[in-house]
């Protein structure tokens, strides 16, 4: 472990960001969209064919900036995982630097992320109760492979919809920036997120693999399911309830979720970590 945490400092040393400068923040947003519109919950429905450009493009602002704020969300419970699992280690050694590292970059992604938001929407958004109730009990007693590879699932579902969104012309520079910086510096941590998991599992027997399956797959039903308030629909003058209905049918989102996050899942079947529970919960939240 120590090897690839070296390599990762590395890594950090020549390629870490910093958004507070590379950010133009007194730049104007512009009236691009906030994701590409093909990730948008209701793309593909009879709903968003209703829907004027106007409408598609505050639609997309409002569900990125949601989205953003559930990374806020799970960025600052995994930091208090990892800080938990380095408490006692060697602070020389490159594994425990490397934890540190992970965690300055998850505090500059928050902030930008934060300001990235209050500049692209009003108002803000937040998790339901029930997720930052279950979030702050998850961050309490998580530990090992349940701690390492639900931070890797929340990672590698940002991920893939990032990649998209920071390619795209159509969307707005300032979340062009923001997910690009964002994605740069997330592949770093997955690659450790995937190589604890690994070390983790090493001596695990079918038990605690079957347990931590299915810790994993519900921590990944509420990130998934938290991206998107409803409330966006409110606030962009939609039908709520029609709105919440077929964006829950969008068979078009739930394709696209699940091809996306196809290595995602070869990776916890590979390790053990897609158990028959666990895949269940995985196909009711779409990534597989």
């Amino acid at each position: 472990m120590d090897e690839t945490a070296q390599r990762l400092l590395g890594s950090a040393d020549r390629l870490s960001r910093d958004p507070e400068t590379e950010i133009d923040w007194d730049a104007p947003v512009g009236d691009g969209y906030g994701l590409s519109p093909e990730w948008s919950t209701l793309y593909g429905t009879s709903y968003w064919d209703e829907l004027s450009v106007d409408q598609r493009r505050e639609l997309t602002r409002h569900e990125s900036a949601s989205v953003a704020t559930t990374g806020i969300w799970f960025e600052m419970i995994l930091q208090q995982l990892i800080l938990r699992d380095i408490y006692d280690k060697p602070p020389r050694t490159a594994e425990f630097q490397w934890a540190l590292t992970e965690i300055a970059d998850e505090c500059r992604h928050s902030i930008m992320f934060a300001r990235a938001t209050a500049k692209l929407v009003e108002p803000a958004y937040r998790p339901r109760l029930l997720a930052r109730e279950l979030g702050r009990m998850f961050k309490t007693v998580a530990t090992g492979e349940s701690a390492y590879a639900a931070i890797l699932v929340a990672e590698e579902v940002l991920d893939v919809m990032q990649r998209d969104w920071m390619r795209d012309r159509r969307v707005a520079p300032l979340v062009r920036t923001v997910n690009h910086i964002h994605v740069v510096e997330e592949s770093r941590h997955m690659v450790f997120a995937r190589e604890e998991t690994r070390e983790r599992l090493a001596s695990a027997g079918r038990g605690r693999r079957w347990v931590s399956a299915l810790v994993i797959a519900i921590a990944a039903d509420m990130i998934v399911s938290s991206m998107v308030s409803p409330q966006v629909y409110a606030n962009v003058g939609l039908d709520v309830d029609r709105a919440v209905r077929e964006a829950r049918r969008n068979e078009h989102h739930r394709s696209l979720l699940r091809t996306s996050c196809a290595n995602l899942m070869d990776f916890l079947g590979s390790v053990g970590l897609l158990t028959p529970a666990a895949a269940r919960v995985y196909r009711r939240t779409g990534l597989l």
